[in-house]
């Protein structure tokens, strides 16, 4: 405003019309519309869970029987061509049997989730911290399985249908000596950001001391990371002109 000799009001005037510029005006408009599949149904019944795992669009996978009647009817064929069947009869059992067997794995992945997040499941709230190794020992199996079993899945609930990651977060401690989840953390930052006073936008450190005021403990540095994950700018970015 100094440099230029702009009013205050002009100054809103170009920051609007800058604010509508598109910076990139040759990729056009193009909208892909993605539609999400969920890999998971997790439904409630009475005080129960049904979990069923969405395979409506894999086919059923079983041995050919012309291999099947090949591998019991060997009388005309050659030594060298009926070790040939058996070993690929047993490639192809070996092969049916690691479908199902991932696919069991997966229930009991699910399964661990459901009953460490069951609050969450019943009433679409309260999500518990929780992270890999709580549902590793829970479904007895190792921690790169379940990182590879929640990677891009997603869960229809009563409530609607989430990412398999998004159930997981860490635990943040309070003042009481209580857990709570990162993600109720994400939510009061963001709380107390929308809040805030446009003209003096509060700083991480000014974050941080409002949360410890309501029993979380909470450092700067783990303020600002958890705001840069939610894509809020820093302070001196989010202040605004009125």
């Amino acid at each position: 405003m100094k440099r230029f000799g702009l009013s205050e009001q002009r100054l809103k005037e170009v920051i609007q019309i800058i604010q509508r510029l598109n910076p990139k005006p040759g990729e056009g408009k193009a909208i892909i519309q993605e539609y999400i599949v969920p890999d998971f149904i997790v439904e409630r019944i009475g005080d129960d869970f049904v979990i069923t795992l969405n395979e409506k669009s894999v086919p059923m996978i079983r041995i050919n029987r012309t291999y099947y009647n090949l591998f019991k009817k060997q009388k005309n064929l050659s030594p060298e061509l009926k070790e040939e069947i058996k070993k690929q009869f047993s490639r192809a059992k070996w092969f049916v049997a690691s479908i199902y067997q991932r696919r069991e794995t997966l229930l009991k992945i699910m399964r661990a989730i459901v009953e460490l997040q069951r609050e969450f499941f019943e009433t679409g709230e309260g999500l518990k911290p929780m992270i890999y190794k709580d549902v590793a020992e829970k479904a007895g199996v190792d921690i790169s399985t379940v990182s590879r079993a929640v990677n891009q899945k997603y869960v229809q609930t009563d409530f609607g249908i989430y990412k398999l990651r998004d159930l997981f977060s860490e635990k943040i401690n309070t003042a009481d000596g209580g857990e709570v989840s990162n993600k109720e953390i994400k939510e009061k930052i963001k709380e107390i950001i929308a809040q805030e006073d446009p003209k003096k936008p509060l700083s991480d450190d000014q974050i941080a001391e409002i949360l410890r005021s309501q029993g979380y403990n909470i450092a700067r540095r783990t303020v600002a990371k958890y705001r840069d994950q939610l894509g809020i700018p820093t302070a001196r970015l989010r202040k605004r002109i009125e």
